[in-house]
């Protein structure tokens, strides 16, 4: 087979950068699994955005200070300044976030976060944004999408990439030439036992670079999200609890409940700090409480979380629920420029599994969204300017 451009994987970044490619490009998108099983579709907080120049400087220190001051500060600064244009292009593409009467985005907050200044829908912004993307791409003529369809190797000549090998839903396998490749392969959540990722999210792209001898980059960053509903069955992914509940207000009590931290602190730092009390308390979890945020603003914002916790048994109206600590996110990965290029040509790395250095060593809630759109735009404009 043949194509202009291999995209792998579906999640917001690679069909953000699909629909920032040029239409009379051929265009091959595979995902291993689904169309709708990528982490994009489970983000539930929001997408931070630049809501007004005066924030800048905010923004940008809290990426900082919760990336421990190790982030790639260019990045930083193109990510920030690169969102209102983001967030005009998916409200052109139908994403509806959170408006007030008069019409005017509605902003929420979250640990780490100076100010309130992320977009939202309800408690499903990820799959509201990604579903809406993902409609928009199936509406091309240039693009062909597969299902169920894995990258198991690239095709290089010398130091260029020029296609890769995949394996169709029946096993056969078969080579794709392509003059660009694009991975968009997403975290590595599937090789943890307890994680808010899809199984299938093993690191398939980190995995392929590696055997290529691709650069990498902070492979040992692994973020833990502090605040996932507790169960006693290990095979399912994990639930996360938004960390949206606890800048709305929500609290966390020990096995006598009582309150025994900020509930905002950057998430690598509340993770220590549940651990701390489980292990003094001799408990597999904490406990969270709902019930402190406004029953009219638990039921707009939260109602899928409502709903998850009821079909476990818990009434968040009425009582706590259990919460721990689980693998959420690879901040390390593929190393990209700041256009998303990885050290081999013609082959760039978009999403999770790339690493630009924008999260340092600990991601800011709510800038995973962000991030994956505003670096595969820039990877999909480099891409089609090299073409002309």
């Amino acid at each position: 087979m043949k194509t202009d451009i291999l995209i792998v994987g579906s999640g917001c970044s690679g069909l953000y950068a699909v629909l920032n490619l040029p239409e009379e490009l051929d265009i091959m998108l595979i995902t291993k699994s689904d169309f709708e099983s990528s982490d994009s579709f489970l983000a539930q907080g929001g997408m931070c955005t630049l809501k007004d120049p005066s924030d800048y400087d905010s923004f940008f220190e809290d990426t900082l200070k919760a990336g421990h001051y190790e982030n790639d500060q260019k990045s930083v600064e193109i990510m920030i300044k690169s969102s209102p244009d983001v967030v005009k292009d998916l409200v052109k593409y139908g994403v509806s976030f959170t408006r007030d009467e008069n019409g005017d985005f509605v902003y929420t907050r979250e640990g780490a976060h100076a100010h309130h200044r992320i977009l939202f829908h309800e408690d499903i912004t990820g799959k509201e944004i990604t579903s809406h993307l993902l409609n928009a791409v199936k509406k091309l003529k240039n693009v062909r999408m597969y299902e169920y369809t894995t990258l198991l190797d690239i095709l290089c000549d010398g130091s260029k990439c020029c296609g890769g090998i995949i394996r169709w839903p029946d096993g056969r396998e078969e080579q794709v030439e392509a003059d660009y490749v694009i991975l968009a392969t997403g975290g590595i959540g599937g090789t943890y036992k307890h994680s808010t990722n899809f199984k299938h999210l093993t690191g398939d792209g980190v995995e392929i670079a590696r055997r290529h001898n691709i650069e990498l980059k902070n492979l040992d960053y692994v973020q833990i999200h502090p605040t996932t509903l507790y169960s006693d069955n290990k095979e399912e992914r994990s639930f996360l609890i938004s960390e949206s509940v606890r800048g709305e207000g929500a609290r966390l009590y020990d096995k006598n409940m009582n309150r025994f931290v900020d509930e905002l602190l950057p998430r690598d730092l509340l993770t220590q700090e549940i651990y701390k009390q489980m292990e003094k308390d001799g408990t597999d979890f904490v406990w969270e409480d709902l019930r402190t945020i406004p029953r009219d603003e638990l039921i707009s914002h939260f109602p899928n979380i409502i709903e998850h916790c009821s079909q476990a048994g818990y009434d968040v109206f009425h009582e706590c629920i259990p919460i721990v600590p689980a693998q959420h996110y690879f901040m390390g990965g593929i190393k990209v420029n700041h256009n998303s290029k990885t050290s081999m040509d013609h082959l760039y790395a978009v999403g999770e599994t790339a690493c630009n250095g924008v999260h340092g060593k600990n991601r800011l809630a709510s800038n995973s969204l962000l991030e994956s759109l505003v670096f595969a735009k820039r990877a999909a404009k480099e891409i089609a300017g090299e073409r002309r």
